[in-house]
């Protein structure tokens, strides 16, 4: 192998709330971040879930994802949920799963892309041509999600595959980090900030400083070549 992902992590429970609903989950080939909904009891259990079935699966994302939604159907209340981005590593390629308003960026040669597709009422008007990308940005219900891992209503997430590049930085984040962030301070941060845990609470940091009405949790992959004295 000549490559290896750095990995660096950071969550905050934000300037408001008392407790973190959000729940991460790393290891050298998986990085996912979950954010819970339905009162901070019961989304700090749906993410919880979600993290959990993760951290003892091998393979395929889509039937994790599945399990995921049995474990909400069983052992949460109706309509507790939690959105899921998690990418799965073999070599170079990794396997994206997405569902919800948490998100999944790609940073390649200074441009900034966003990779993940928010399942919410604002993405859906914005794709329909009834709003604009600007306007999305402050709808008071930019946070109202269609799609979500949810107890008695779970969907399916979306499954892609990409192939990364050394040199490529991924951030996986929750929606308490681009509701509240602008996004040209979170590409300057991504560009400028080369050490990875220093990044991610710079990222919340961003979010903090516009008051965190939300949680907020970052995952910062850099796709690094491996040193020679690693071989």
């Amino acid at each position: 192998m000549t490559h290896e992902l750095r990995i660096a992590v950071a969550t905050d429970t934000g300037l408001v709330r008392e407790h973190n609903e959000d729940s991460v989950y790393v290891r050298p080939d998986l990085q996912a971040v979950a954010d819970g909904m339905g009162g901070h009891e019961h989304g700090e259990l749906a993410s919880a879930i979600a993290v959990n079935v993760l951290a003892a699966w091998r393979g395929d994302l889509g039937p994790a994802v599945a399990e995921i939604a049995r474990r909400l159907d069983a052992e949460t209340p109706q309509g507790t949920g939690t959105t899921l981005t998690a990418m799965r590593w073999e070599g170079l390629a990794f396997q994206l799963a997405h569902i919800g308003d948490s998100r999944a960026y790609l940073l390649r040669e200074g441009e900034l892309r966003q990779i993940s597709h928010d399942h919410t009422m604002v993405q859906a008007l914005v794709d329909a041509g009834r709003m604009t990308p600007e306007e999305a940005l402050v709808h008071p219900r930019r946070a109202y999600v269609l799609r979500a891992l949810q107890s008695g209503n779970s969907h399916d997430p979306d499954l892609s595959w990409h192939q990364a590049s050394i040199g490529d930085r991924y951030l996986l984040c929750s929606d308490g980090l681009t509701d509240y962030a602008d996004l040209d301070d979170i590409h300057n941060t991504l560009l400028s900030t080369e050490d990875g845990t220093e990044a991610v609470w710079q990222l919340i940091a961003l979010a903090n400083a516009n008051g965190a009405p939300d949680n907020i949790t970052c995952v910062i992959t850099d796709v690094t070549k491996k040193r020679w004295w690693q071989r």
